[in-house]
């Protein structure tokens, strides 16, 4: 699946993002132009993508893979083909990946670590904003495709989980 580009400018983003911090709002959901903005006072809030998408099988058409899966917590490409069987958690919205929750703290999860569907895997941060990441499955990690530090963009490939 190719998630399309927003053709919204990041100055735009950004304009929306202050006028959400200065209003009385809970949260806030926009769709326009290819661009799906979610915003939340509250840091348990999953947004409305998480909820339904979180989690989803891997495209078949990519899904053929002869290499081992890795041993290591080093992040992979994010084209490397995804094995038969297992589920990608992707990124519900853009920003700022971050393993743990502040510097110097051990990381959410790590290779090889059993998930279950409300294990927090990660950290996207928008303009001081940070979006907790649910795995939204029961399993095992395989594969973990982003950097700490990293920009990632929506619904960009996070994590590699064989369920069980």
């Amino acid at each position: 699946m190719n998630a399309q580009k927003p053709k919204v400018p990041a100055e735009d983003i950004e304009h929306l993002i202050e006028i959400f911090k200065q209003s009385g709002w809970d949260e806030m959901h926009l769709e326009a132009e290819g661009l799906e903005l979610f915003l939340s006072n509250d840091p348990a809030a999953i947004g409305p993508r998480a909820r339904t998408a979180a989690v989803e099988r891997a495209d078949t058409a990519v899904a053929k893979s002869a290499t081992p899966l890795p041993s290591q917590s080093a992040p992979l490409a994010q084209h490397a083909a995804i094995p038969d069987g297992l589920v990608v958690i992707r990124a519900p919205n853009l920003g700022t990946f971050y393993r743990a929750p502040k510097p110097g703290a051990p990381a959410y999860v790590e290779i090889g670590q059993q998930l279950e569907p409300a294990t927090e895997v990660c950290l996207i941060e928008v303009m001081k904003l940070f979006t907790p990441v649910p795995s939204g499955v029961r399993g095992i990690v395989r594969e973990i495709r982003a950097h700490d530090g990293q920009m990632v963009e929506f619904d960009e490939l996070l994590f590699v989980v064989e369920p069980n």
